[in-house]
């Protein structure tokens, strides 16, 4: 069960950097077939759960979800309560296999997982990861900054040299919407169209990637910048990253940066 215990430890990282506190936050990672036969001998269905958007394009794909009201402090210690492996089995159903032993469900954000994942795999096929998460100081710039897609990323690409590097393609940003609901699924998956990593105003955080590694630095990166930022924001800043700056890095990294921010 490494893969279980690999996804329990970065939902312990991320609730010991105060970034998911009690049951906020929510986490889905594509699973492989391999990895699915190290958690359970046979795929025999618990329950099943209905959803009423099409699920086409993920039938047969395997996934760890945290569940619903579950805390990720928890996950470690008792990850068949707090976690499910679920299967998609055709375009309205997961398929419970493994997990929710106290009965429990998937997170209430399940159908903004699912359909950034469908977003991300037209985009990257190696594409397995959806983290939502509350990154402080990200909450704090939703609070005092215009909800600019262009001016967030070029805040946070000149905040520290990596920043460009990590998130090339820039951050997305949405305004306050409920959340749980189908408004901010859809709004979500369609920025996830050209972004790996959304923002959420006054709330927190949906990053995804590749793997957990890669997701987890991308969260960090992008909240290390936010702190800085809110460090320095009211504060006279005598130099600085200019946009020559981050052209002369992506150049050195050759790096394919969204063109309109710096340019």
């Amino acid at each position: 069960m490494d893969v279980i215990n690999e996804v329990c430890e970065i939902l312990d990282l991320l609730y010991k950097h105060g970034w998911d506190e009690r049951n906020g936050g929510n986490l889905s990672y594509i699973v492989t077939k391999e990895e699915v036969k190290t958690i359970v001998s046979e795929e025999k269905e618990i329950r099943e759960f209905k959803y009423d958007f099409d699920m086409t394009p993920l039938i047969g794909k395997y996934f760890l979800i945290t569940g619903t009201q579950k805390y990720f402090k928890n996950c470690l210690k008792d990850p068949v309560t707090n976690l499910g492996l679920l299967k998609v089995k055709d375009k309205h159903t997961l398929s419970l296999l493994w997990g929710y032993k106290d009965g429990g469900r998937p997170t209430s954000e399940a159908p903004t997982h699912l359909k950034c994942h469908i977003e991300r795999l037209k985009i990257d096929p190696l594409h397995r990861l959806v983290c939502h998460c509350h990154p402080i100081n990200i909450i704090c710039m939703s609070h005092i900054l215009e909800l600019n897609e262009k001016k967030w990323t070029e805040i946070l690409w000149k905040m520290q040299t990596e920043s460009i590097v990590v998130f090339p393609e820039g951050i997305a940003v949405l305004p306050w919407i409920i959340c749980g609901g189908e408004e901010i699924g859809e709004a979500t998956a369609t920025k996830m169209k050209e972004y790996r990593s959304v923002v959420w105003a006054q709330h927190g955080l949906f990053a995804t990637g590749r793997s957990l590694d890669e997701v987890f630095g991308l969260i960090e990166t992008i909240e290390k910048a936010a702190e800085i930022y809110m460090k320095i924001c009211d504060k006279p800043i005598v130099q600085s990253i200019t946009n020559e700056n981050l052209k002369q890095l992506a150049k050195a990294f050759n790096i394919n940066y969204r063109k309109g921010i710096i340019d």
